[in-house]
């Protein structure tokens, strides 16, 4: 595909961007960044966590963008008794028309493209773990057999914060499989107001199919095609290093700080968040700004504080503020007289 094709379907990608925003602005109040991060997820076949205190609109955020895209949605509302057959399907014993017994597989609620799994982190590990096949292969194990789950695929978990009642932290290997961990965070005050006034009208807004399931597998492939540069891939394998404790390179921060540090899918996820974002502006190339612009949500659940940092009131989110300001954006090669110079 030449680059001005390319640069003609990102032109036209962009625009479908905001038509998607326009649809759920009229349903969903503010959290721009928060719906700019699960379109980029989506466009990545990335999956989301959303975690926030009870009534931010999180599962309302989710439900509208499964209105806006033309494919299956099943939401699973996790509870401490929800079982992992529950969320993947079961096999019965049925009777076949000739009247024999047999086993037959009857799927669950995670065969969908958009499955929500709302409050995940309400059950325990052994059923959060039921997800972890589904996420990473895109396949689901029953007995003897694998089951291929449908395109497009992604989950998008909500998460209460962990301080509350009756939570079950998410193992480590289940967080990594998200590519994103958005903060949803309170409205500013006029948000608020807006918020009061819609529910006042008592209308519930129509919203309108934008894109089908093969649409979106077709601009996941667009987004894969969008060009990283060597200077971009740099940054982002120096940033990913710096997180980790044991790394020459790691400053004194993150020694200090930090128990361990994000592995390589970090950075495969920087990558792809980068084309997201650049895809979604209608450009054909990866800024390193698009990489700082996901570092936060690829790397917050990535990075363990230790007790020295939860002494010194820092998060993980602080210690990726201060690795964007220390590890340095690289240089181009500069040419002098014919010759390169590095």
């Amino acid at each position: 595909m030449s680059q001005d094709k390319i640069s003609e379907y990102l032109a036209q990608f962009s625009q479908v961007r905001m038509q998607m925003v326009e649809q759920l602005r009229r349903v969903v109040v503010g959290q721009t960044e928060v719906i700019e991060q699960i379109l980029a997820a989506i466009f990545t076949r990335g999956h989301c966590l959303l975690v926030g205190v009870p009534g931010l609109a999180k599962t309302l955020m989710v439900s509208s963008i499964s209105q806006i895209l033309d494919v299956s949605f099943k939401r699973i509302q996790f509870t401490p008794d929800l079982m992992p057959s529950d969320i993947t399907g079961t096999m019965i014993l049925d009777e076949n028309e000739t009247g024999k017994r047999e086993f037959r597989f009857v799927p669950g609620p995670i065969f969908a493209s958009v499955v929500l799994a709302d409050e995940i982190n309400r059950t325990p590990p052994k059923t959060q773990a039921a997800l972890l096949q589904a996420m990473q292969e895109y396949s689901v194990s029953v007995g003897q057999e694998t089951y291929p789950l449908p395109e497009p695929f992604f989950v998008i978990a909500t998460q209460n914060p962990i301080e509350q009642e009756g939570t079950y932290p998410l193992p480590e290997a289940q967080l990594d499989r998200f590519m994103f961990n958005i903060k949803v965070d309170y409205p500013t005050l006029e948000e608020e107001k807006r918020i009061l006034a819609m529910a006042s009208k008592d209308e519930k807004p129509e919203l309108t199919k934008v894109l089908s399931g093969k649409a979106i597998v077709n601009l996941q492939k667009l987004v894969r095609s969008v060009p990283v540069g060597e200077l971009v891939n740099d940054f982002i394998v120096r940033l990913v290093r710096a997180t980790r404790p044991k790394d020459p390179t790691a400053p004194e921060i993150v020694k200090t700080l930090v128990d361990y540090g994000a592995g390589p899918r970090a950075g495969l996820f920087l990558q792809q968040a980068g084309k997201a974002f650049a895809a979604m502006d209608g450009r054909f190339s990866v800024s390193i700004d698009d990489v700082k612009k996901a570092a936060i949500p690829v790397l917050r659940h990535r990075i363990s504080a230790n007790f020295q940092a939860q002494a010194a009131g820092k998060t993980s989110e602080d210690i990726i503020q201060e690795l964007l300001t220390i590890v340095a954006e690289p240089e181009p090669p500069k040419y002098v007289a014919g010759k390169r110079r590095l």
